[in-house]
């Protein structure tokens, strides 16, 4: 998950690389995301049909050698192609871990999930300013190869360590009966999952329009260098290691109404802040009050999740996290089309915004 979030850090090098403007830069992120979107539910449907330790497994390899692809782009085009090739193959491991967890964790989900967010926050922290220093260092590719190996040793160590579904299990949880399908419908359609999932698509446009751009205004509008840049946001992917876990408790003693409430008004303020702050401490406390937004997953998540059967819950999860991350995706190339036209302050500010609208919509999704 950490190496996704190298490409917000390394867009300025691409930019010049590829000769892009902010527009076209925030189109090649929405197609990251787009793609990260929709391969959410061929992912949990692999994952009910062949289990997850395969799905995982194939999803670290396919990232590799489609990483391998993006660092040799020869063209813009060629560029889009891989980019869009490897965040199709990242998706593919995003629900099999939450399944996972479920299988393993019924009763606690919201902490399993804020726990192994967590851990992937910690890659998140580290992984971009790693790869924003060996770009400015080498070269913009590097930045990002570096993580291939990386994805390697991860699939051996999922094959090796995460234990294989019986024949049984996979093969009943990967066929859906007629019977199957009307239930699963008929969830879909509930007032906790549908209030749920726009809880989500809400969350998911706020998240990646602030992440695929704060290291760019950071370099272009507040004049830091692309390692401090990268440093701050690799602080506000740190701060996930504590955000996540205690997001994910908040919601199983708490509810989603409250903790959601909480999560996007703190982040409200820091949004809200950000144009008017040009120092570096004051944008680290900025940075921490933004660092809420990475507990709105975990909560919606777990949610949805808890709101779904066991029948074919890859699926029907899958299924929303594809909807969510397929329509939020859209969210870059419309922030980059702003900043484009010389609004990149304001565009922050509408982000406040849309951040308090999203607390206010959080109270009407039912407490389970």
């Amino acid at each position: 998950m950490g190496a996704r979030m190298i490409y917000p850090v390394l867009l300025p090098h691409i930019r010049s690389a590829y000769g892009l403007d902010l527009t076209t830069a925030g189109l090649l992120l929405t197609v990251l995301f787009l793609l990260y979107g929709l391969g959410q539910l061929p992912g949990g449907m692999l994952a009910d049909r062949f289990g997850e330790r395969l799905i995982l497994t194939l999803s670290t390899l396919v990232s590799a050698a489609t990483l391998a692809l993006v660092v040799t782009a020869s063209s813009t085009p060629v560029l889009f192609l891989a980019t869009a090739l490897f965040g199709f193959g990242l998706a593919l491991y995003a629900v099999a871990r939450y399944t996972l967890l479920a299988s393993i964790y019924p009763d606690q989900i919201g902490a399993a999930n804020g726990v192994a967010s967590a851990a992937a926050d910690a890659g998140q922290s580290l992984l971009p300013p790693l790869g924003g220093l060996i770009a400015a260092v080498v070269a913009w590719q590097f930045g990002l190869a570096f993580a291939i190996p990386l994805f390697l040793c991860i699939a051996i160590a999922i094959w090796l360590m995460v234990p294989p579904r019986s024949s049984a299990e996979t093969s009943s949880s990967g066929s859906l009966s007629k019977d199957d399908i009307q239930i699963l419908s008929g969830e879909l359609r509930t007032k906790a999952v549908v209030r749920g999932t726009v809880a989500l698509l809400l969350g998911v446009c706020l998240w990646q329009a602030f992440t695929g751009f704060y290291p760019t205004y950071l370099i272009e509008i507040k004049g830091f260098s692309e390692t401090l840049a990268g440093t701050l946001f690799g602080i506000f992917f740190l701060l996930g290691v504590l955000v996540q876990p205690l997001s994910g408790g908040a919601y199983d003693r708490f509810g989603i109404q409250k903790t959601l409430a909480v999560i996007m008004l703190l982040a409200a303020v820091g949004l809200a802040l950000l144009p008017f702050v040009d120092h570096v401490a004051p944008l680290v406390v900025i940075t921490i009050f933004c660092s809420s937004l990475l507990g709105f997953a975990t909560v919606s998540q777990s949610y949805l999740i808890s709101s779904l059967s066991d029948t074919a819950q890859g699926t029907g999860f899958g299924l929303l996290r594809t909807i969510s991350f397929t329509v939020g995706s859209a969210s870059p190339v419309v922030f980059g089309a702003i900043a484009d036209r010389g609004y990149f302050d304001q565009g922050f500010m509408l982000l406040a915004v849309f951040a308090v609208s999203i607390a206010l919509i959080a109270q009407l999704v039912p407490e389970q």
